[in-house]
Order: structure tokens, then C-alpha cells, then sequence
């Protein structure tokens, strides 16, 4: 059976994140744990039932908050508002992720040697940026997710191996922004995939986008293909 739990933690500062962690309660043996990282609106019922289907894998799946307790967008122009907070300052989107990082691999039903993230649209930035400062995680995956480097300047080689999953018609990711990607990890020397879909825009694993205008729509075979690439990548990257 899946059990889900209010997560609630503070940073050093003490402003508190509330996530959501969830687990399959038949075994008490330690598994891997996978971070979820939110859409630009803040942590949902979206990445919940991401959680949830993570549990179902056998992980444990924690949807992790990156704009603190009570911060969540209704509308486009306040999640712009909040995404942007963390936009422009990579290095707090760093602290955020490593800090709800450190919530995971404190769990005592968590492997804290197979430990992955995945991350939707800004959550795809974000768990790239997690790769990118060399965290010693298993793997992580984005979905749509945006790709400029941040103004950090890293040297070590990245550690997590890197699996993206990209909708070519994507315009937050265009074809050029996902080729300097693709050279960006291997500068870094890192494990990496990219596996674009054609016909396919942002947002291609939610039903309720809806703006072909926008290049923003779901696509339901990639959001099919992505999440089977996925689960062959943490069965993979996992030591279990």
C-alpha cells in the first residue's frame, strides 16, 4: 500500500518548504529515493502523483517545495513571479534543491547510495543544475526542461548521469539551446542522453496543457515514451 506524508522542513535561514513524500509501507526495506522537482506554478498535485507512481516503482518519491511553504502561482504572471526569484539567482536554486537533497537522503527508508531526481519543465532546470554542481547522485532526468547554464562556473567532471527528454518543437528549449547542452555535458565529461520527440512542444507530459499557440501542449505518446525512458534509466543507474 502507498503511504503519503506532509513533509515539512526549514532551511538555515529558517523559511519552511512543504513537500510530499510517499512510499510503499508493505516492506521496511531501505530503497532508492527520488527527488521531484516542480513545475513553475510550485509543488502540486501534478508532482504528487509523480511521487505516488515513483512509490509504485518501488522508490521512495519526494515532491519537494523550491518556493517555500504557502508559495504556489494560481495564475501565469505570480508562478512567473516566483520561478523568476530562483531564475536569477542560481546559486539560491542550488541551495533549495541540495537542501530538499539532504531531506531525502536523511530518510531512514531511503539508500542513500542510489539516490536520483526528476524534474518538469523549471524542475528540469533545476535537477540539471543539481548535476551540474557535481551532487553524487545516481542520475537525473528532465522533462522539458530549460537549459541555459547558470552563471556559476563549475570545473569538476558532473557526477549524476544525465538523461533529458525533449519535445523538439519545444520553444524553451530550441534545437540550438539543446545542442550547446548536449556540449556542455560533454565538456563536463558526463553520462549523458537527450531523447527528442518530434511533433512534440513544452509541457508534453501534462493533459491540461492546452496552448498549441504557445508551442505548450500534452502529447500523449511522449509522455508514455518518457516515462518508460525513465524508468529504464533509474533501473539502470540503480545499484539495487
Amino acid at each position: 500500500m502507498i503511504t503519503s506524508e506532509t513533509l515539512t522542513y526549514t532551511d538555515a535561514a529558517g523559511n519552511e518548504f512543504e513537500g510530499t513524500i510517499s512510499w510503499d509501507n508493505s516492506t521496511t526495506k531501505k530503497r532508492p529515493g527520488v527527488l521531484v522537482a516542480h513545475t513553475f506554478k510550485g509543488q502540486g498535485e501534478f508532482e504528487n502523483d509523480k511521487a505516488v507512481a515513483l512509490a509504485k516503482l518501488g522508490y521512495v518519491g519526494i515532491a519537494i517545495d523550491m518556493y517555500g511553504k504557502g508559495r504556489r502561482a494560481k495564475v501565469k504572471s505570480e508562478a512567473d513571479a516566483l520561478m523568476h526569484e530562483l531564475t536569477r539567482d542560481r546559486s539560491l536554486l542550488l541551495e533549495r534543491i541540495l537542501l530538499a537533497l539532504g531531506q531525502l537522503q536523511e530518510h531512514p527508508l531511503v539508500d542513500q547510495d542510489n539516490i536520483g531526481a526528476i524534474g518538469f519543465c523549471f524542475g528540469g532546470k533545476t535537477v540539471l543544475d543539481l548535476a551540474r554542481s557535481s551532487a553524487d547522485i545516481r542520475g537525473v532526468v528532465s522533462f522539458h526542461g530549460v537549459y541555459d547554464q547558470p552563471d556559476i562556473l563549475y570545473s569538476q567532471p558532473i557526477k549524476a548521469s544525465v538523461l533529458v527528454l525533449h519535445g523538439w518543437e519545444d520553444p524553451l528549449a530550441t534545437p540550438e539551446q539543446t545542442v550547446a547542452l548536449a556540449q556542455e555535458l560533454t565538456e563536463r565529461r558526463a553520462d549523458w542522453q537527450i531523447l527528442a520527440f518530434g511533433h512534440t512542444g513544452h509541457a508534453f507530459t501534462n493533459p491540461n496543457a492546452n496552448f498549441p499557440e504557445q508551442g505548450m501542449f500534452y502529447q500523449a505518446d511522449a509522455n508514455q515514451r518518457s516515462w518508460k525512458a525513465m524508468i529504464n534509466f533509474f533501473e539502470e543507474k540503480f545499484n539495487v
